[in-house]
């Protein structure tokens, strides 16, 4: 069973690079299962329905999210309709939504989990305990089980990876749009990467353009974060895993290039 995860998809550009990318992806590497982390799709800021069903219908199965769930309005009341739509487990009791989903694939039952890190980040509930609760409790887990881990720090990531190692298929970092060189199964059978990556523009800052955001660094001054265009890379993971146990084979680093085409838009 081969599953392709791609890094946090930025504005416009990273929608349509996905689009492009994705098809020809899953026949190269002979992919059955497609995740990505959309929590910026929406110009950087959370993502809307409407950008949601263009994402599934170019190929996602799943969509996780994380620190910018709410920032559109108009996403919270589909929330608890629209099962694909994953944010984070460990959101205090009463959010809306669901913080994993069960996907029927041809080689068996494949459970999407999102997390969200606590290490310079909001005061979310523990994401330890959270997947310990949720992997004791729930009895129709599949045996392929992923989790994205949206979160700043990088010893957070690697503590979840290794205290999750033989409890799950895969623990994927999320969040930094910066993509790690540190992908690798783990010894009991976790595949594991700290930072999937960024789906967007690589000439940018995190995805936004440089000329926007290095006043604030050299000012403290707030002002607009407007998302680049240029150099655009689709980043990600495939990730191999063994059907009857749930075990990795192997995780393999993604990044394609995508020549943005005349016209694509930013937001």
């Amino acid at each position: 069973m081969k599953i392709f995860i791609a890094g946090d998809i930025v504005g416009g550009v990273g929608r349509t690079a996905f689009a492009r990318v994705t098809a020809d992806l899953k026949a190269r590497h002979g992919v059955e299962a497609v995740v990505a982390n959309a929590e910026n799709a929406a110009a950087g800021r959370g993502i809307t329905r409407p950008l949601a069903e263009e994402l599934f219908q170019a190929g996602a199965d799943v969509l996780t999210l994380g620190d910018h769930a709410w920032d559109q309005k108009d996403l919270i009341p589909i929330l608890d309709r629209e099962p694909r739509l994953v944010r984070p487990a460990n959101f205090a009791p009463g959010c809306p939504g669901k913080g994993w989903v069960n996907v029927e694939t041809p080689k068996g039952r494949l459970t999407v989990i999102s997390l969200i890190g606590r290490v310079f980040m909001s005061p979310y509930d523990c994401p330890f305990r959270a997947v310990d609760a949720l992997l004791s409790r729930e009895p129709n887990l599949g045996r392929m089980i992923l989790v994205d881990f949206h979160a700043e720090a990088t010893s957070e990531k690697v503590a979840l990876g290794w205290y999750l190692d033989g409890r799950v298929s895969a623990v994927l970092g999320t969040h930094t749009h910066v993509q790690t060189a540190d992908e690798r199964v783990l010894p009991k059978g976790t595949a594991y990467i700290t930072d999937l990556g960024m789906t967007g523009p690589k000439a940018s800052i995190i995805g936004r353009t440089v000329e926007s955001v290095l006043p604030k660094f050299l000012t403290g001054m707030p002002g607009k974060f407007e998302i680049a265009t240029e150099d655009v890379s689709v980043e990600g993971v495939v990730i191999d895993l063994d059907e009857t146990t749930g075990k990795a084979r192997k995780i393999t680093r993604i990044r394609e290039a995508v020549v943005r085409a005349p016209g694509t838009p930013h937001e």
